[in-house]
Parts: structure tokens; sequence; C-alpha cells
């Protein structure tokens, strides 16, 4: 736009319209009437860009990726592949790793703890013989010692001993960051449990889940 005086030692004033479009539409009864009153001399009006291949091609691409992770998503969801859904799940192992049978005679020494898991074993193979009388079996045992000392084979012997299923877990697997995990993974290691009933749940390391709480890393807590 050309000025009839200078200003700002300027004779000729540019400027950048985001929707020029809309500017022309709007601007065009006003530059008319300036024209015609002798206000406005001359207005030169510059095309804008044209669009690139690049600039045309980008927005597609994004789109395409998009749906291309969508589809991972629902594929993933399908067939329980999807990382995200077994983040509340239970890792829990079934059976013993080798597969071999383990009993009491697999476990040298612990006389006293080998005959006292007895009575589980007997309420394992026969509870009608205990449920007669109104004695029920405890809802869990509490295995105290260091480590190596045969807590986990002992609970291995158990359930083979009373020929049920074991199930393993790491206590530490209960402990995260966010809220919910956990719990969410206990819920799921009986729901595994109930499947294979009657199992043995053996749960390691388990005083990582009664720990003191403490300020963590940022400023937060472990669950």
């Amino acid at each position: 736009m050309e000025l009839r005086s200078a200003y700002n030692g300027q004779t000729s004033l540019t400027a950048t319209i985001a929707d020029v479009d809309r500017f022309v539409r709007e601007v065009e009864p006003l530059l008319e009437s300036q024209t015609a009153s002798g206000v406005l001399e001359s207005y030169h009006f510059r095309a804008g860009k044209t669009p690139s291949a690049y600039d045309l091609v980008l927005p597609l691409v994004l789109a395409g990726l998009v749906l291309l992770l969508a589809w991972g998503v629902m594929a993933g969801r399908a067939n329980n592949a999807n990382p995200l859904n077994s983040f509340g799940k239970a890792r829990t192992i079934l059976g013993v790793p080798d597969g071999k049978k383990v009993t009491f005679a697999d476990v040298a020494g612990a006389d006293e703890e080998k005959e006292e898991l007895q009575e589980i074993v007997d309420f394992l193979r026969n509870p009608e013989k205990f449920t007669e009388i109104g004695a029920r079996i405890p809802h869990g045992l509490l295995l105290v010692g260091p480590p190596g000392t045969g807590k986990t084979l002992l609970a291995r012997a158990v359930a083979g001993e009373a020929d049920v299923q074991f199930l393993s877990i790491s206590g530490s697997d209960f402990v995260e960051m966010y809220v919910g995990v956990g719990a969410s993974r206990v819920r799921d290691l009986f729901e595994q449990a109930k499947k294979i009933a009657p199992a043995i749940v053996f749960i390691d390391e388990i005083d990582a889940v009664g720990r003191k709480r403490g300020t963590g890393l940022g400023g937060g807590h472990d669950e």
C-alpha cells in the first residue's frame, strides 16, 4: 500500500494477512469507497504461497500413522497382546520351573516344619473329614527364614503332596508407583487361582508389600 506522504520514513505499508479470502471480502467495499474519494491511490494484492507437495503429503502421513496406531491397539486388544492391557495382570508362574513334582522327600531336614505342613496336605486331600467336625483350613501360612533355607521348596512340596496346582509370584510385583496397579494384580492373582482350584498361592518376599512408606524419586511414593 503506497502512502501519499512518508510515515516514519516509509512511503509504503506491507501487512501479512492470516485469512486472505476473508480479508478481501471485508475490505473490498472500503477500498472502493476510499479509492473513489481519493484517500487511497493504489493497492497491490500479492498472491499467497502455493502449497508444496510436502505441505499436502505431511497431513496424510500423520493421519495414516494415527490410523495405524489405532489399528495396532485394537488388534492387540483382540488377542490380549497389548502390553497396556497386561500391565495390571499378575505375573504368576504356574507349577515348578522344571515341571518335576516336588514332595516332602525332596526336602532335606525341616522335620518339624514338614510335620506341621502335613496337616495342610491332609486337609487338601480329604477336606470332608475336617469340615464334618467344623474345622476350617487356615487362610494362609507364613514361612519365615533367611534366603536359601527352603521356604519355596517346602511350598512346592505341599502342592506336590496334596496333588494341587502351584502358583508363585514375587511380592515386589505388587509394589508399583502407579495407584491401583498393585491391587489389580492381587485381584487377578486370586482370579487365576480360582480357575485352577484347588491350588496353592505362594507369594515370595511378601515383606516387600508391607514396607514403610517413604518418599521416592521426585516426591512420589510406592503403592
